[in-house]
Formats: structure tokens, sequence, C-alpha cells
């Protein structure tokens, strides 16, 4: 696992066409902005259940 600090406006860039922008910082929240070609899928997993919460394409 990589650990990053990102600020606000910053970005990772991952291969394969993936771009994480980091959106907002805020009250112990962070806002991404996911950017990835359509036959990646991107599954979001709650950390309380550790199972898949929601399935986007």
């Amino acid at each position: 696992m990589l650990v990053v600090s990102q600020k606000a406006g910053e970005k990772l860039v991952l291969s394969s066409g993936i771009t994480i922008n980091i959106l907002e910082v805020k009250s112990g929240k962070v806002r991404l902005g996911i950017d990835a070609p359509k036959e990646v899928e991107i599954k979001r997993v709650s950390q309380k259940e550790n199972t898949p919460d929601k399935s986007h394409k």
C-alpha cells in the first residue's frame, strides 16, 4: 500500500489513464474526483462493513 499526503487541488496520476483529484479536505472528510477509462471498474467499499457500497463503470 502506498500512503501519500496531498492537499486540495493536487492530483495523483496512476497508470492506464487513471487520475485521482483531491477536490476538498474539510471536517475530517476528503472529496475525491476520479478520472478513468470507461472499462475501468471503480468500487467504493464501506469501512464499517468492508463490503462494496457502490459500483461505477
